[in-house]
């Protein structure tokens, strides 16, 4: 089985790109807090796609809550001689999460972006 559910907040921007007329894929990185007491964080690509995809790019910026719910997938290649390795989140469910400041102004009702 290949599942993994994880919240944190994102670390940056939502990338969306088209491919085509109907294909869109939106990548952004999450930052999930380790349970320690140095307050560390763990860094994880994140990927959606088509009608996800546009969701995350009019309703995410860096800063805010999510909740994402999906499978691991690993590339590798190689570049310089050097072989690399990425490991991604490709996001079933993302929930749009309520944000700490959220006496702030800032939009706090949760959102869910399922795949159809």
């Amino acid at each position: 089985m290949n599942s993994v559910s994880l919240i944190g907040n994102l670390a940056t921007d939502v990338d969306l790109r088209e491919y085509g007329e109907d294909k869109r894929r939106a990548t952004f990185r999450i930052a999930v807090n380790r349970p320690t007491k140095d307050d560390e964080a763990d860094f994880f690509r994140v990927t959606t796609w088509d009608r996800q995809a546009e969701l995350c790019a009019e309703h995410l910026t860096k800063g805010r809550k999510v909740g994402v719910e999906g499978w691991l997938r690993q590339h590798t290649w190689e570049e310089d001689g050097e072989k690399r390795s990425l490991i991604e989140i490709v996001a079933r469910r993302i929930e749009f999460l309520p944000s700490r400041n959220a006496d702030s102004g800032g939009e706090v009702v949760p959102f869910e972006a399922a795949v159809a």
